[in-house]
This record gives structure tokens, C-alpha cells and sequence, in this order.
């Protein structure tokens, strides 16, 4: 029996929303390919609406799938979109360049491949259905792949998504609107100005927003232009800031009031008061984000995903330019145009990487964006009216899709899975077989240290500074330090130099700096800022501190590895690894489980 938490452990990662959505698609497929096929597309086509005396609204249960639930799926990449530019990845122009470029790429290659194979055909209107990347099964597969260390490649390939997003959404809107009726649209735009309105005049009522977007989204779909667009601008509009200093010091005297006296009024007015530090963006997001994973994309597959693979569709879809088009457009066109759209940008020093990713981990990442699914089936629908030929190209999608996921599984496994691990801290649970478990060399005189030598209990610390995982340990570290006041921390470096091209560089600043007696200093300035470790910053997190960037560097390289030979004789494979008075640690990376293992080390004193 499953237990709740194991449950709920499932559905707060991308591989369980990855896993509902691809169930969803393979029911749809045994649904359609069954005896009771018929019974398929006979569903979807049942009316369902409402009515107001002789007024009546009534959709096919399809539409009100993908013309209803899919505003809704919208709205959530409106706000996604109006956080990333304003608070997130989008805001910094360095990181933003190099993926916008490459979803620019992603979009336009494989439009360019198709094409090349159906202009002037009666598929040419379907150009845009290889185009858009599917973020859920993207970082589903990433998760699933058990790339290493995937925190670098993840950030890359969401702000292309988001990009790609932005991208798809001005094709839908420009190229797949059509009978456009002026009245609904003046309508439409009349029901949006009141809605802008009342977010200027700072009106927070929630029921006039739900009765306002409703109207509007009603007003969108009798005009002619595509109601999930509507979606996407009310998620724009919604507001999103950073907590203000007033609000987060507000909140905490109102839960300092209510641990003091705690009562029902109390509680409601700490609740209203922590609630309002976070911006409406940030809440609906979270609200709404396991709706759309779990049951509003899901549903969409089940709704559309359902095409039949008899004899006769596979034999059509083989030779069909639109079937071969989709799958040449997913699999070759999103990976050369996502490459060559991420090369160019670095090659004309328009931005840089987060983590400064290797060519192995973007090549997987532009192999698994083909993943075409959601917004392409989407746009099938829109492209073509014909079943036989929708059929032809959802056989495309699928098909494309997972050639892509083996492609880039295959170019994961041959090009990222070399050298160290960066482990994740859940892969220190795991038991390490065979492997060294005692110190290989003492802790010496040459060694950086945090903290006198009297301290009882040491811990040895092999450390990539690129690393995300030694990122996120380091503020527990010096959690631990402060708790425990007769530990002491020593850093050695372990560089992953095929996964992390820049941990030798911004091992050797760490060595200039140590050479100034600053070791620790430049060690938390990296740690701070990993995601911006080029030369460039190297040299002015250098100047700040006064010293010299790159002195010596023969020198500080054999001492950099000379750590890296004592970490291979130790047992070190990956990063972060920890000795405690010369013994490896493998219990949980989390400030109470090395708590436990310092306060045994103290026992056996």
C-alpha cells in the first residue's frame, strides 16, 4: 500500500508530472486503438454548455478542453513569463541572451524543415506544429535521464522555454487567427481595459476579476482569435514584486503576536500578513501549477492525443510529407537550431551560460527540447481541419518526440556522464561499495582551515566551486560552525573539469587569494555568486579583495592537484564529499544529519 507521503513525494516532482501526462497519452492511444475506438472520438464531440432562456453557449467537450481548460494552462505561462521578466532568469541580460537566441533558432529551423518538405502542399499550414518544446516532458526526461548534475541545464533550458513560449504564442496569435469578428474583438478589448483598470485603481476583488475574465474569454472566442491568448495576457497582468522590507517585518510581528497569544482572530490576521509579503503571482503560480500538471495537460492528451495506428495510418504516415516533415522538424531541426542559435550568441560574446555549460550538456539539452507535444498538438488542431491529415501529423509529433528523448539520452550517456558526479545530497543516502573510508592524508600545514586546531572534531571538505550541490551545503556548513563551536572546516578541491569548466579557474582565484591570506573570504564570494565564475568576474571578485587574480599558476594548479589525487585515494567520485575526523560521511547533506554525525564524532572522543 502507498503510503501519503511517498504520494505526495511523487507529485512534487517533474518526473510524477511527467509520468501523469505520458499515462494520459497512452491511454488516449489504447483508447483510439481499441474495439471500442469509435467510442472515442464520439466523446470528445458530445455538446455540453449552458443556457439563459433562448440564449445558448454550447461547445463539443474537446473545445471546451482546448479553448477552456488551456486558458487556463496559458494564464499559468503569463505568469511565469511576467516573474522571469521581471524578478527571474529574464531580468539579467547576460543570462538571457544566449537562450533567446537559441529558442529563436528552435523555432525557426524546423519551421524551415518543414516547409522544405510541404510548401505549396496541403500541409503547408502546419509548419508551426514542430516549433514549440514541451517544458513538462523536457525536465521530466531530464529527470528521468539522471543527468548528474542538471541545476545548469535546467536553468538554460526553462528560460528557452519561456522564450520558445513567447515565440509560439505570436505565431498562434499572427498566422492561426482567422474570421475575425470586429464586434467580439472591440468587445474583448473593452472587457481587458476593465480589467487593467481596476489593477490600476488597485481593486483586489476576486470575483470581479473571475465574472470580468470569464466574459472576456467568451468575447475572445466568438471573435475569432484564439481565447488562450486571453490566458496569456491576464497572466501578464498580474502583479509580482519582490517582498518589501515593511511587509516581510510586518508578517513577522504579526506571527510573533500570535506564538505570544495565540488565538482564531490572531491567527487569521498572521495568515492575512504573511500572505500579503508573497506578490498575487507567486500564490496563483503555486495554486494552479499542480491543477495544470496534473489534470489540465493531462486531460488535453487524453482529449487529443488518441490518434489510431492501424496498418493502414502507419503505411499513410510513412510516406507522408506532413508525418515526416513533424518528425525531421523535431529531431533535427529543434537540435541544429537550438545549437547553432546557442553558439552564435557565445561566439559574438552577446551572453553567457548559467553554470558555464559544456557543449556534451547543451547538445543533450537542444536533443530533448524536439520534445514536441502539448502546444504542438495544440497547434494542429488549429493548422488543420481534415481528421485523416491531424492524424498524420500527431503520428509526427509522437514519433518525433520520442526520437528525440532517445537522441538525447544517447548524447547524455556518451558526452555528459564522464569524470566526477555531481551528486545530489539524497545521493549520499546511497551506500558507497568498495571504495576507501578513511582520510588518505592528514590534515596538514598546507591545508586551507576554518577554525583552530584544537577544535575536537574536523571535517574535510572535497569541493567544486562550480558544483550546486557544494553551493547549497555551504550555507549549512556555516550553520554547523556556528553551532558547534569545537568543529572546524577544511576545503580541498576537487574540480569536476568535464561537467564544471570553470572550477579550475575559480579554484585557482581561491589559491591567489589564499596566497593573500583570503582563502575564505574568495571561498564565499564563489559560493555567492557561482552562476558568474567567467575570467572576467574572477577578476573583479580579485580586485575587490586587493589581490592579484592568476599569480603563479603552475604553482597553484599542483596544489589544486595534489588535492584532487588525495580526494581519488580517499575514494572521492563526486562532490560534495565529506570525512569527519577522517572518516567519510555518508549520511544526508542537511544541517541535522551532519549535526548527528559531529555530535557522534564528539562521543567517540
Amino acid at each position: 500500500m502507498i503510503e501519503a507521503s511517498m504520494l505526495r513525494a511523487f507529485f512534487r516532482t517533474e518526473a510524477g508530472s511527467t509520468s501523469v501526462l505520458l499515462g494520459a497519452t497512452l491511454v488516449a492511444l489504447l483508447w483510439a486503438n481499441s474495439p471500442w475506438g469509435d467510442t472515442y472520438e464520439a466523446f470528445w464531440h458530445l455538446e455540453a454548455g449552458l443556457s439563459f432562456g433562448d440564449a445558448v453557449f454550447s461547445l463539443d467537450l474537446r473545445h471546451w478542453v482546448n479553448d477552456g481548460f488551456m486558458t487556463l494552462f496559458f494564464f499559468l505561462i503569463g505568469l511565469e513569463i511576467s516573474y522571469e521578466v521581471r524578478l527571474g532568469q529574464l531580468t539579467d541580460r547576460r543570462l538571457l541572451a544566449v537562450p533567446a537566441v537559441a529558442a529563436f533558432g528552435g523555432l525557426v529551423v524546423p519551421a524551415v524543415v518543414y516547409l522544405a518538405l510541404n510548401a505549396g502542399g496541403p500541409g503547408a499550414g502546419g509548419w508551426g506544429v514542430p516549433i514549440a518544446t514541451d517544458t513538462a516532458f523536457v525536465l521530466g526526461v531530464l529527470a528521468v535521464v539522471g543527468a548528474r548534475c542538471p541545476e545548469p541545464l535546467r536553468a538554460f533550458l526553462l528560460t528557452l522555454a519561456i522564450v520558445d513560449d513567447v515565440l509560439a504564442i505570436i505565431v498562434i496569435a499572427v498566422f492561426y487567427t482567422e474570421d475575425l469578428s470586429m464586434a467580439s474583438l472591440f468587445t474583448a478589448a473593452a472587457l481587458l481595459a476593465a480589467i487593467v483598470m481596476l489593477r490600476w485603481l488597485k481593486i483586489w476583488r476576486a470575483p470581479a476579476y473571475i465574472v470580468l475574465g470569464f466574459a472576456l474569454w467568451v468575447a475572445t472566442l466568438e471573435s475569432g482569435v484564439h481565447p488562450t491568448l486571453i490566458g496569456i495576457a491576464l497572466g501578464v497582468l498580474v502583479f509580482v514584486y519582490a517582498p518589501s522590507d515593511y511587509k516581510l517585518m510586518t508578517a513577522g510581528e504579526a506571527v510573533h503576536e500570535f506564538t505570544a497569544d495565540p488565538s482564531a482572530r490572531g491567527a487569521r490576521r498572521a495568515a492575512r500578513k504573511v500572505q500579503a509579503a508573497v506578490s498575487v503571482n507567486e500564490r496563483l503560480q503555486l495554486r494552479i501549477s499542480p491543477w495544470s500538471s496534473y489534470l489540465i495537460v493531462p486531460v488535453f492528451a487524453l482529449a487529443n492525443a488518441g490518434v489510431v495506428l492501424d496498418a493502414e495510418s502507419l503505411r499513410r504516415a510513412v510516406t507522408s510529407p506532413i508525418t515526416i516533415g513533424v518528425v525531421l522538424g523535431l529531431l533535427l531541426g529543434k537540435f541544429v537550431g537550438i545549437a547553432f542559435g546557442t553558439w552564435l550568441p557565445l561566439r559574438l560574446k552577446w551572453g553567457v551560460l548559467p553554470g558555464n555549460l559544456v557543449w556534451g550538456q547543451l547538445l543533450g539539452g537542444a536533443a530533448v527540447s524536439g520534445i514536441g507535444f502539448t502546444v504542438s498538438l495544440f497547434i494542429v488542431g488549429l493548422a488543420f481541419d481534415d481528421p485523416a491529415v491531424q492524424s498524420q501529423a500527431k503520428i509526427g509529433i509522437l514519433a518525433g518526440s520520442l526520437l528525440s528523448a532517445l537522441a538525447g539520452w544517447l548524447i547524455f550517456r556518451m558526452a555528459w556522464d564522464r569524470g566526477g558526479v555531481c551528486a545530489p545530497p539524497e545521493a549520499a543516502l546511497e551506500p558507497v561499495e568498495e571504495l576507501p573510508v578513511v582520510l588518505s592524508e592528514s590534515v596538514g600545514p598546507g591545508d586551507h582551515v576554518r577554525g583552530p586546531a584544537v577544535h575536537k572534531v574536523t571535517i574535510v571538505e572535497y569541493g567544486d566551486f562550480e558544483c550546486p550541490y557544494c553551493g547549497r551545503l555551504h550555507p549549512i556548513m556555516e550553520e554547523l560552525l556556528a553551532r558547534h563551536r569545537t568543529t572546524r572546516l577544511v576545503f580541498r578541491h576537487f574540480p569536476l573539469r568535464t561537467i564544471h569548466p570553470r572550477a579550475v579557474p575559480a579554484a585557482l582565484a581561491a589559491e591567489a587569494a589564499g596566497a593573500e591570506g583570503k582563502f575564505w573570504e574568495m571561498h564565499d564570494t564563489l559560493f555567492a555568486n557561482q552562476r558568474f565564475l567567467t575570467d572576467d568576474d574572477l577578476a573583479r571578485y580579485a580586485a575587490d579583495m586587493g589581490v592579484e587574480p592568476w599569480p603563479d599558476v603552475p604553482v597553484r594548479l599542483a596544489r589544486i592537484g595534489h588535492d584532487e589525487e588525495t580526494g581519488r585515494a580517499s575514494g572521492v567520485r563526486g562532490t560534495p564529499t565529506l570525512f569527519i575526523n577522517g572518516l567519510r560521511y555518508q549520511g544526508g547533506m542537511d544541517l541535522e544529519s551532519i549535526s548527528r554525525a559531529i555530535r557522534e564524532a564528539e562521543r567517540r572522543l
